[in-house]
């Protein structure tokens, strides 16, 4: 059984900017909570770059960093940059830049803001709302291209089914570091809905039985939750038969278009294996676009 998702336990809200989430710009956030860290933001980007825009990057006093925005190059050209600002301010790096010495290997250029000392108690407001699947923002300062970082929960993933499937998706939805929830037959009753609080929007909600007569009640929950993916698994035959039996109990046909069946990214998966990577494929897609339209 994976870990649950926090669903804001005040006990698990973040006190000291220390945070397990996979999200690198979560992470980013949380060292910026503390003293003597300093942190950068992508605030605008022109031509092609691998981050999204509000990427961001911490750098520790003791010069360590956390975060993600390129290949090392970037992120030691900003650890050095931080270390010499004495106020916050827009830097340009890439195309356009007055560093002729640096480029990025997109050719693209980069306005980052350079904080050296971001607000620790604006940082774990933001850590707070997140631990309670809320979506918040960061507030920037008005010379800022970017009026403020938008941020989403992470991805949780909530599992339903027997088998080696769901066990394989959940061990590598796990090892990358998402939240997971798993449930079998033994935690269950049939007919019923699952005793899990509504999934979020921001959870991806799977099945993945053979038996599917345990698919009806927990389908019924998910389609009426703003989970932004829900997935089944099956063949024709059982994906008519479940259409059927959701339409007879009052499903519309909007709702049942949420039900992606068959599910993941690579048609015609035939290990548990390569249907986990299939699904987690698809699910961390879908995702993404969350971030694209925020």
């Amino acid at each position: 059984m994976g870990a649950g998702v926090n669903r804001c336990d005040p006990d698990c809200l973040p006190q000291d900017g220390n945070s397990s989430a996979p999200d690198p710009d979560h992470a980013a956030l949380a060292a910026a909570c503390e003293a003597g860290t300093a942190l950068a933001t992508i605030v605008g980007i022109d031509g092609s770059f691998s981050r999204r825009l509000g990427a961001q990057l911490a750098v520790r006093a003791d010069g360590s960093l956390v975060g993600s925005l390129a290949d090392g190059c970037l992120e030691r050209q900003l650890a050095s940059d931080l270390r010499a600002v004495p106020a916050p301010r827009l830097g340009r790096y890439g195309h356009g830049s007055p560093q002729i010495d640096f480029r990025l290997p997109c050719g693209g250029g980069l306005d980052i803001w350079l904080d050296p000392a971001p607000d620790i108690a604006a940082c774990r407001a933001v850590l707070a709302e997140l631990a309670c699947r809320r979506p918040a923002t960061l507030a920037l300062p008005p010379e800022c291209p970017l009026p403020e970082r938008q941020y989403l929960p992470s991805l949780a993933l909530r599992i339903f089914g027997e088998g080696p499937e769901p066990e394989a998706l959940s061990n590598l939805a796990a090892a990358a570091g998402f939240a997971v929830e798993r449930l079998g037959r033994e935690q269950l009753s049939l007919g019923q809905p699952s005793a899990l609080p509504a999934a979020d929007a921001w959870t991806a909600v799977v099945l993945l039985f053979h038996d599917h007569e345990w698919e009806a009640a927990l389908l019924a929950e998910a389609i009426a939750s703003p989970a932004f993916y829900i997935g089944a698994q099956g063949g024709a035959g059982a994906r008519a038969a479940r259409h059927a039996r959701l339409l007879a109990d009052g499903a519309s046909h909007q709702q049942l278009a949420r039900v992606r069946s068959p599910i993941g990214a690579v048609a015609g998966c035939r290990t548990p294996e390569t249907l986990a990577l299939s699904i987690l494929a698809e699910v961390a897609g879908a995702y993404e676009q969350l971030h694209a339209a925020a």
